[in-house]
């Protein structure tokens, strides 16, 4: 049933314009399946859906790949947006985010699939990003803080 309505939804995200969880969700149900908004919202994080804007100034959902331009730029305005501040602990790098962004952030990182990192716990504004070693924590901590700044 999942990887049905998954297809259904990337099927419904290349053929219409949509614009609104709502609007996905109202599509599937018209094509016969019943969903939440609880799992509209998980399918479309799992199928990384983004929005983008189109020339007419309204933002669709489209499936990026990852060799899309727009793909790792959406990852670096999270990471800009949601960070407040890092610092290195022996091989855990503990970033601080804004409050709530902390999910979103170490979604981001991980999608940024920077080499150092093995892993990250996101809680509501801090994230444990697990590093390969003490030397590889301090580079990760200076790459993102350069990424920050611009």
């Amino acid at each position: 049933m999942k990887a049905d309505r998954q297809a259904k939804i990337l099927s419904l995200v290349e053929e219409c314009s949509i614009e609104t969880q709502e609007e996905l969700a109202q599509k599937l149900v018209e094509s016969g399946f019943k969903v939440t908004q609880a799992t509209v919202s998980r399918d479309i994080r799992e199928l990384r859906l983004t929005k983008v804007t189109k020339a007419d100034g309204h933002q669709y959902y489209q499936v990026l790949s990852p060799q899309d331009p727009m793909y790792y730029q959406k990852f670096v305005r999270v990471l800009q947006d949601g960070y407040s501040s890092s610092e290195p602990a022996g091989n855990i790098l503990v970033i601080k985010t804004v409050i709530g962004m902390a999910m979103a952030v170490a979604t981001a990182l991980d999608n940024l699939e920077y080499p150092e990192i093995i892993g990250c716990v996101a809680g509501d504004d801090t994230i444990f990003a697990a590093v390969r070693t003490e030397a590889d924590c301090r580079r990760l901590h200076e790459k993102i803080r350069e990424m920050i700044e611009g």
